[in-house]
């Protein structure tokens, strides 16, 4: 994905220590507490499956969510400080109002304090959205007591010095229009009348007419029943605050608040509907459920179609070979979203656009609604991200037509590779998907490992397209052969741990060593995920980018946790992920899979969430896609778990359950549960079954 950044790139000789062999030795007797501190939990999971913090004495505390949907984004920073009243600025983009000159970040986006809000009253005294106007006496303070997410964020407060009122106020966007809502319901809890007014707010704004693309744009911030309104005890009053942007002469959007919320709640209901993961584990579903919100809101319908986008204020109405082809369209496969599956056909569309005779790389990232194009970093090794993610997509998605477009693609990509061979055998990239903030060198170990695997599922689906079987055996000779140069190049002894070297050169641990562990090269797997696992590269944050540095991207850590229960470390995968998940989903910066610290202060980019979710259906559940009805099981079930399932699948052409429970004398139980039938199969704990529906 591409930023303005600066260049991170680290000297690796600098941060070696100056012994490492006997590392191996000294981590595998330390024991996991020591990596796995204690958690002191901030969120509560509700019986609703939401999140709630009930408030208490840890104050002040801050945190930020995004909240997508296919116009708009909002952005909430919220907090509470000692006293418990709160504070929100809110941050609404639109990412189909484009501004000049093109670039990613050219949206249209603006900050609303709780300063710019239409002012409250309460019996006549001054209350300004959570903040007392320091101008004006009042004894109508607030006190929040609790803030909730589940798709929507509501907090509710206690207003007046005897808590005569209950505010409950409601954050969430359109799902289909540029416009955010800000809902606040007054509950007169009293046993006295109690006045309410909102006063009458329109303010617009628009940029610079030589600043816009495609406008004139408008940005609006309008009042819904404004007024005063007296309350009965019991009775309540609803107000709301409209954010929406228009073009040139459009009418306002005359919001109607009711319609707009259930819309929101049933666009998450059905996302939580789709694909169900259960387990003895309420964190883990609850996490798991979570994610499938965010990996599936943040797709935003542009004048070149759907287009997912991991969001974060910077990254609207684009793509990237990495966030969108490589990590989050091949869950899409598995999760049955029409939404998401028609983004993902229509991301790698737009990718094929940019083929060529002449094998020039397609751009890392496709911007402005399709119309531009970003290749700051050169070739990251995105024609492996594409062609690893197509290849997956199309053989879990389960439709030859599909298939057949996507073809194309794929196979341009992996002839573009094959050239990129280089004297060692490996593939030749500029960078990596961290774009120069770290030493990637000219030949990567992600870039060769995802083209191994791109090779392994073309040889696949061209059987199922009825290709030339000359063509497909030279994609599984290469293959082949590949998966020995990696060995041979990339395969070292790094700091103690018999691993794998990420460049020619490179003697310090990346976190990027656990990519071969995703694509089932298992050579290695034992001193790499000791390496994975050790003080060294795991930090309270998941895995270091590299030993010895504070910096952690959280996609590195979900495919190492991915490759961990692929490789059948099992019940170490398990603490670590519970870990990783409590910490995400209750502790202090929740409730998503994040970006990267210290760079984007832990942004939720939304492709992070469908990696998480691929630690369960690839790695737990040991999922590999074969063809249009059929794909390999290799289920990871913990020991101390009696049984697990994911329910309400969409793939292979089909909708099943998938449940895996003990059998006994060390096997398991496979059981395809469709159309009120099932199918049971036995296997011996840690074989591998294949599937076909």
């Amino acid at each position: 994905m591409s930023f303005q950044r600066r260049n991170l790139a680290i000297n690796s000789n600098k941060m070696r220590k100056t012994l490492f062999i006997p590392l191996l030795f000294i981590s595998s007797s330390l024991s996991t507490q020591t990596l796995l501190p204690e958690q002191n939990d901030r969120w509560k999971i509700q019986p609703d499956a939401s999140i709630e913090w009930k408030i208490d004495n840890r104050l002040p505390h801050n945190d930020h969510i995004e909240m997508s949907g296919e116009k708009v984004s909002l952005w909430m920073q919220y907090g509470v400080d000692t006293s418990g009243r709160s504070n929100f600025v809110r941050t609404i983009v639109f990412p189909t109002y484009r501004l000049l000159p093109s670039r990613t970040t050219a949206h249209m986006m603006y900050n609303v304090n709780d300063g710019d809000l239409p002012r409250f009253l309460v019996n006549d005294r001054l209350l300004k959205a959570g903040v007392i106007n320091a101008a004006v006496a009042t004894d109508q303070p607030e006190k929040v007591i609790s803030i909730k997410h589940k798709g929507i964020m509501e907090v509710q407060s206690e207003i007046g010095r005897d808590r005569t009122v209950l505010l409950k106020r409601s954050f969430f966007p359109s799902i289909d229009k540029p416009m955010a809502i800000e809902k606040l319901v007054f509950i007169n809890i009293s046993k006295q009348p109690v006045k309410i007014e909102m006063e009458f707010l329109r303010r617009e704004t628009s940029p610079a007419s030589n600043r816009m693309k495609g406008g004139p744009h408008k940005f609006i911030i309008t009042t819904l029943n404004d007024g005063e309104k007296t309350l009965a005890p019991g009775d309540s009053v609803q107000f709301a605050i409209i954010y929406q942007a228009i073009r040139g002469n459009e009418s306002s959007i005359v919001a109607d608040v009711y319609k707009e919320e259930a819309a929101r709640k049933g666009r998450i209901k059905n996302i939580l509907l789709l694909l169900q993961l259960e387990t003895p584990d309420p964190i883990l579903n609850t996490m798991f459920a979570f994610a499938k919100i965010r990996g599936t809101e943040s797709i935003y319908n542009t004048k070149a179609g759907l287009m997912h986008g991991p969001g974060g204020l910077r990254y609207y109405a684009a793509i990237w070979a990495n966030d969108q082809a490589e990590y989050i369209n091949p869950f899409f496969a598995f999760l049955g979203d029409e939404t998401g599956n028609k983004s993902a056909m229509n991301a790698f569309c737009l990718f094929a656009r940019y083929m060529n005779p002449d094998y020039k790389p397609i751009p890392s990232s496709i911007i402005d609604q399709g119309d531009g194009e970003w290749h700051g970093a050169k070739d990251r090794g995105d024609m492996a991200m594409i062609a690893y993610g197509a290849g997956r997509f199309a053989l879990a998605y389960g439709k030859k037509d599909s298939a057949m477009v996507l073809w194309p693609l794929i196979e341009w990509c992996l002839e573009y590779l094959k050239r990129k061979i280089n004297e060692d055998g490996v593939v030749f990239s500029d960078s990596d998907e961290l774009e120069n903030r770290f030493p990637a060198g000219k030949a990567n170990l992600n870039t060769s490992s995802l083209y191994y695997d791109a090779l392994i599922s073309a040889a696949q689906l061209g059987k199922l397209l009825d290709k030339p079987a000359a063509q497909l055996k030279n994609y599984e000779q290469q293959a082949k052969q590949l998966r020995t140069n990696i060995e041979k190049y990339f395969g070292a002894t790094v700091e103690g741990f018999a691993t794998y070297r990420y460049y020619k050169g490179n003697d310090t641990l990346r976190a990027w060593i656990t990519t071969p562990l995703t694509v089932d090269i298992f050579e290695r797997k034992q001193g790499t995920i000791a390496a994975l696992f050790s003080p060294r590269l795991w930090t309270e944050d998941g895995l270091a980018s590299l030993a010895g540095n504070k910096t952690f991207w959280d996609r590195s850590t979900l495919y190492g946790l991915r490759g961990a229960f692929a490789a059948g470390e099992t019940e170490k995968a398990l603490e670590f992920l519970r870990y990783y998940s409590k910490r995400r989903l209750l502790g202090e910066h929740v409730p998503y899979a994040v970006e990267a610290y210290p760079e984007g202060n832990q942004r939720h980019l939304s492709a992070e969430s469908g990696l998480y979710c691929r630690i369960f259906t690839e790695g737990m559940f040991g999922m590999r896609p074969l063809g249009f009805n059929s794909f390999n099981c290799t289920p990871r079930l913990p020991k101390e778990w009696d049984a697990m399932a994911l329910r309400n699948i969409h793939s292979f052409g089909n909708v099943f359950d998938l449940v895996i429970k003990r059998a006994g004398n060390d096997k398991l139980d496979i059981i395809i549960k469709k159309d009120n039938q099932e199918k049971k199969l036995t296997i011996r704990d840690g074989a591998t079954a294949n599937i076909k529906l």
